[in-house]
């Protein structure tokens, strides 16, 4: 069985660069609205990513993003069944604190919650705030990271915490009450350094996904990472959807935010990755298909077409063993998810059993589309 979920656009206008795409802040209302529509139709999880600053352009592109924790924090009460991740950096929040807000969403939420982990590789998010450690950080990142985790997954499993290592020291600290159940941990590193950090602590690994082959060879690598330790976590491809009645009206789209592409946005986000000195991982993947091509779409790929070409395609993801989900971006995130409930899920081959959720007592008034 595959889950769905959706990749919320906490930073201004998602995951597309673009001045002809659809156009929002990333306001309270509106991830709110996103995440109640996706229970409705039965997705799975939502999570949010972290972002201290944005990569400018005449869109101002990610200058305008609002905090995951207190997100998640705040749509726990809102909803009933899905999934809620919150990303946590290690340069941003003692793992003490990260273990003791975890305790208290998941208690909300009543065990849907769980935190993506990311090392913190954006130097310009981290100097502005004074918490950069150098440039050599790139190197080390997952180590600091595998040290956070430790004392995380400690605090969660026993409530009190000593750690000597050599980036955290902690001694005899207490930190009750504990979660009821399992917290899961979500990491996308993409290098050979970040798959083994996934191997070795997290439940499920975030890697490519717009077609079948590029989640094949990323199912592969995660499975050889992990061998060797005997556990197997759950791959999720990462796609962005776009969706037409047709597959010509789906390409018109593409082909109208190409035209306003953002390229001072586009130059900004090459040069924060071209800062990551590391070769093999995320950011020598993303730099290398925005150099080749000044795409619109982050990342430089998505998924296009009609309900039965995506889901098409989404079968084909799917049945790719070790495949455990996908998430999801649009460029119209409102419509997007309607659309797909409505169009492309009953085309789905591999979805788990579930009931769609009704509507909760606390649900506010939902908000309109953005306007493209």
């Amino acid at each position: 069985m595959v889950s769905y979920g959706v990749f919320l656009p906490v930073g201004n206008n998602g995951w597309i660069l673009s001045t002809t795409s659809p156009q929002y802040e990333p306001s309270f209302a509106l991830q709110r609205t996103i995440v109640q529509k996706a229970e409705q139709h039965g997705f799975d999880f939502a999570l949010a990513m972290l972002k201290y600053r944005g990569y400018g352009g005449e869109t101002q592109h990610w200058n305008h993003t609002i905090d995951p924790m207190t997100l998640m924090a705040s749509l726990a009460p809102l909803t009933s069944t899905i999934k809620l991740y919150a990303t946590v950096s290690p340069l941003s929040y003692n793992p003490i604190v990260v273990a003791k807000m975890a305790q208290l969403i998941d208690e909300v939420s009543g065990g849907r919650f769980g935190i993506n982990l990311v090392a913190g590789w954006n130097r310009s998010e981290y100097a502005q705030m004074g918490a950069w450690r150098g440039d050599d950080y790139y190197g080390y990142r997952y180590d600091f990271l595998s040290e956070f985790t430790q004392i995380l997954l400690t605090a969660w499993e026993t409530g009190h915490v000593t750690f000597h290592g050599k980036y955290f020291d902690i001694e005899d600290c207490e930190v009750l009450p504990k979660p009821v159940g399992h917290v899961d941990l979500i990491s996308a590193g993409t290098s050979s350094r970040g798959r083994r950090f996934v191997a070795e602590y997290a439940d499920y690994h975030f890697g490519a996904g717009s077609d079948a082959a590029q989640v094949a060879a990323s199912n592969a690598l995660l499975a050889e990472a992990s061998e060797s330790l005997g556990r197997t976590p759950g791959a999720f491809a990462q796609t962005l959807v776009v969706l037409g009645d047709t597959d010509a009206d789906a390409a018109r789209k593409v082909e109208l935010y190409q035209k306003g592409v953002d390229v001072g946005a586009v130059q900004g986000m090459i040069r924060e990755y071209s800062n990551d000195t590391s070769t093999d991982g995320s950011s020598a993947m993303v730099v290398e298909s925005h150099k080749a091509d000044i795409s619109p779409f982050y990342g430089g790929g998505a998924l296009v077409g009609s309900p039965q070409t995506v889901a098409d395609h989404l079968n084909a993801i799917a049945a790719v063993p070790g495949t455990a989900g996908v998430m999801l971006t649009f460029d119209d995130f409102v419509e997007g998810i309607d659309r797909f409930g409505t169009e492309v899920m009953p085309l789905l081959d591999h979805l788990p059993t579930r009931t769609a959720a009704a509507p909760t007592a606390a649900t506010a008034p939902t908000v309109s589309a953005p306007k493209g």
